[in-house]
């Protein structure tokens, strides 16, 4: 299926003293756009740094503009059937969906996603919670007309067969939360983000082989890694009992190793580093034409890995459905939990389940 780009971009407004406001956005158009992956949050320390120390707040301003303008803007929302669509209950809070594919993984063909997180931005912005979907779990992808109830399947199947509306529809079927903004990554780009940030280190919780050329060796302990290298690992799944398990907390720990290194002293102090790392963010993100990459960032500016509560979709297990093997939801849990984010109780939620990861 063709990606269809947008011809139109958002300019960002210059923020007002208090910055500008995340929830005061143009509605969504409509569209879709191959997969990518990562989250938007880590362009924060960057931006927000040059509206502080780059001059003037009208030099930082314009160099935002300009990085803004390379990030491609996809429409997504119109085609959905708007009647079926899930009520938003708070409206000063935010729920992205950050979707992504690796097209170069010798395990991925055609257009399946390989990541769906579902990221919550409670209403005081002082926290996020980024909830991750496998990609096998078995739901009921609606028809995207919205004239049939539908038929169960994978949910990445919903990308593949009807592009990012599809998977928006899906999901917000599935969880009962209404996704505000969308955010695409290329999986091959972030190795380039990486790279611009230093490289990142991640504490590997088990000796193991990858199962692609060049067959690196990963040694449980602290281990540093380059694009490539961190990449590779998230790749991997069928040494690991868990297998999708693990590759999503493998996942989630590289988000949060990255958005540590994004905020660091060095990258923020290093004037070349910092433009390498923007550029790159830039040219790997795509989002929705209602997301202002700036305004995002700035209502996020204080956003560290500390803040972040990574959460994978409870299930009750695996099995095989119609010769699949799949992931099975625990509805139950997952039904508490998406109401929490729904409601913007999440923090309760997370009281009441302190074990839950």
């Amino acid at each position: 299926m063709a990606d269809q780009v947008a011809d139109t971009t958002t300019q960002p407004s210059v923020p007002s003293e208090d910055g500008p406001n995340l929830d005061e956005v143009s509605p969504p158009a409509a569209g879709r756009r191959g997969g990518r992956w990562l989250r938007l949050t880590l362009l924060i320390a960057g931006l927000s740094l040059l509206l502080v120390v780059g001059g003037t707040a009208t030099a930082g301003w314009l160099y935002a503009r300009s990085v803004e303008s390379q990030v491609d803007k996809v429409e997504v929302f119109t085609a959905l059937p708007q009647a079926q669509r899930p009520v938003k209950a708070v409206e000063k809070a935010a729920n992205f969906l950050i979707v992504g594919s690796d097209s170069r993984d010798p395990d991925t063909s055609g257009s399946r996603t390989d990541t769906i997180i579902l990221a919550h931005l409670p209403a005081d912005r002082d926290s996020a919670q980024l909830v991750s979907i496998p990609r096998d779990t078995w739901v009921r992808v609606p028809d995207p007309t919205g004239t049939d109830g539908g038929h169960d399947d994978k949910i990445n199947s919903a990308y593949a067969n009807g592009g990012t509306p599809l998977l928006v529809q899906t999901v917000e079927a599935f969880t009962g939360v209404r996704i505000d903004h969308v955010v695409l990554i290329d999986f091959g780009g972030f190795a380039e983000i990486i790279d611009a940030v230093g490289g990142i280190e991640l504490a590997v919780d088990e000796s193991f082989t990858s199962v692609h050329p060049p067959y690196r060796q990963f040694t449980a302990g602290l281990q540093q890694m380059d694009g490539d290298t961190a990449l590779d690992y998230a790749r991997q799944r069928y040494q690991f009992t868990d297998g999708d398990f693990t590759r999503v907390r493998h996942q989630q720990e590289i988000i949060a190793a990255v958005l540590d290194q994004a905020s660091g002293e060095g990258l923020l102090t290093d004037p070349g580093r910092l433009n390498d790392f923007l550029r790159a963010t830039a040219d790997a993100v795509s989002v929705d034409e209602s997301t202002s990459v700036f305004d995002t960032v700035w209502a996020l500016r204080q956003l560290r890995s500390a803040d972040l509560t990574m959460l994978t979709s409870p299930s009750s297990g695996t099995g095989q459905q119609d010769g699949q093997s799949v992931v099975f939801p625990d509805e139950a849990q997952a039904a508490a939990l998406y109401e929490a984010i729904r409601t913007d109780t999440v923090d309760e939620w997370l009281r009441e389940h302190p074990t839950v990861s």
